[in-house]
């Protein structure tokens, strides 16, 4: 990127898209950050201003995602009107969108790595603290809704539940092969139906509910 980033509004955007494009031009991240800034045309300190780290960077470029695709979710008309099933099928299908965008990028850093659970923990961090706030939000829709059942204790954990779905369909849509990337569909649909399914009422429940009803008619 040549032209001089001080010119730019966007200071932080200007960083994230320079990274990136390194990231697809070298298949490797930036020798150093003293390099970096000077194919940027600033000095090395200025960088600081805006990230600390290239792993910031890596961050900040989840993040990114992750507020376009709640922006376009949120954007649409329909949306509110949504079940909360609904509500999360809706997030993990634009999300995919819009790591679509992303894709060369995301398998020059993470299309080799046999298991993302181990090697993503600190990039993206912030991302999953929006995301379990975001879906702790449709959780409690449910509940009120009761498509969710409020158990106690293991309601509690649903978020980090789900928080493990994120990370399969990411690792599944990395390695997916299909046309369209039809069966990460396919794996979004089933995986959060089961999901719904496992956190919903269950025919325990019932039997739980039936039973206290007879014990405290008596």
């Amino acid at each position: 990127m040549t032209e001089n980033i001080e010119n730019q509004v966007n200071y932080k955007e200007v960083i994230i898209t320079a990274y990136v494009e390194h990231i697809l031009e070298h298949g490797s991240q930036p020798v150093s950050v003293f390099k970096f800034a000077k194919s940027l045309n600033i000095k090395e300190e200025e960088f600081y201003n805006y990230f600390t780290s290239f792993e910031a960077i890596k961050s900040a470029v989840w993040e990114m995602v992750f507020d376009k695709t709640v922006h376009d979710l949120e954007a649409q008309e329909v949306y509110p009107s949504y079940t909360a099933r609904e509500k999360l099928l809706g997030f993990f299908f634009t999300w995919i969108e819009h790591l679509k965008k992303n894709r060369s990028y995301l398998l020059s850093l993470y299309g080799g790595k046999p298991d993302l659970r181990h090697s993503l923990p600190q990039e993206i961090k912030s991302f999953k603290g929006k995301f379990k706030e975001f879906v702790n939000e449709i959780i409690l829709e449910g509940k009120e809704t009761e498509e969710i059942a409020n158990r106690p204790y293991i309601s509690e954990r649903y978020d980090e539940a789900v928080w493990l779905q994120v990370l399969f369909i990411f690792q599944f849509w990395i390695k997916d092969t299909s046309p369209a990337f039809e069966k990460t569909d396919a794996a979004i649909e089933k995986s959060v139906n089961l999901a719904f399914d496992l956190m919903g009422k269950s025919a325990v429940d019932s039997f739980v509910d039936f039973a206290k009803f007879l014990y405290q008619s008596k």
